[in-house]
Formats: C-alpha cells, sequence, structure tokens
C-alpha cells in the first residue's frame, strides 16, 4: 500500500509528461490510500482544465467517478492534531501535511511530486521516480 497525493491522481486521469509512470506504479502497487481531502483537491483540478476548456463538465464528472472508484474503500479522515504537528515542523499547508499524516497513520510512504513535501518529509515521502 501506498499513499498517493492528488497531483499523482491527476496524472493518472489527465495525460501528461507523468502518466505513463504513475500508470507502471499503478500495476506495480494498485492498492492505494488517500485522504478524504483528495476529492476536493481533485475537484479543483478538474474545475481548471473546466475552465481552460481542456474537457468538458461530462468529461470532468466522469473522470470524479472513476478516480472514486479506484480510491473506493481507501479514503481516510486524518486525525488534526497530528496533521497540525506536521505544520508545525515544516513549511508545508494543512492539505498537504493531511497526505503525510496519512502515511504516518498506515506505516507507508506518499508518493507525490510535491518538492516541498518531498524535502520536508524525506524520510515519508518519494518521488514518483524513486517509487
Amino acid at each position: 500500500m501506498i499513499v498517493v497525493d492528488s497531483n499523482i491522481i491527476a496524472y493518472l486521469y489527465l495525460p501528461g509528461d507523468y502518466t505513463a509512470q504513475v500508470e507502471t506504479l499503478l500495476q506495480r502497487d494498485p492498492d492505494w490510500a488517500a485522504p478524504l481531502l483528495w476529492r476536493s483537491e481533485f475537484r479543483n483540478i478538474l474545475a481548471g482544465y473546466m475552465r481552460r476548456n481542456e474537457i468538458t463538465f461530462d468529461v470532468a464528472r466522469d473522470l470524479q467517478l472513476e478516480a472514486e472508484s479506484l480510491l473506493a474503500g481507501a479514503e481516510y479522515e486524518v486525525d488534526s492534531r497530528l496533521v497540525l504537528e506536521l505544520v508545525r515542523d515544516s513549511n508545508c499547508s494543512a492539505y498537504d501535511c493531511e497526505f503525510i499524516a496519512l502515511a504516518l497513520m498506515l506505516g507507508v510512504k506518499l508518493v507525490t511530486m510535491d518538492a516541498k513535501l518531498l524535502k520536508a518529509f524525506p524520510k515519508h515521502a518519494m518521488a514518483l521516480f524513486a517509487s
């Protein structure tokens, strides 16, 4: 099992430079987890694509449903105290610290492309390329 950041989920469903690597990651480790927050972050990413007319509403809706299906049963609430402790000890946002908190709670790594998270939590976060 791994915790995946919203950017990893987006790379899977919105083709780009990292899509092939994310598809390989999913084949190698299909047991993905994320904090419930991922849904809002992914919807925000889809909103940007819709506003730039890169995808339609129907495509955005379908991608959201596909992603929710992928993570069904593997979405977690995280401990607020732990998130705030992680914020206190880093320069990362509370949003980003939710992903680290979940990785800590589950005893697994977070896979992300977020440079700030990778730098602040090198023992708990790993880059997509290192996975």
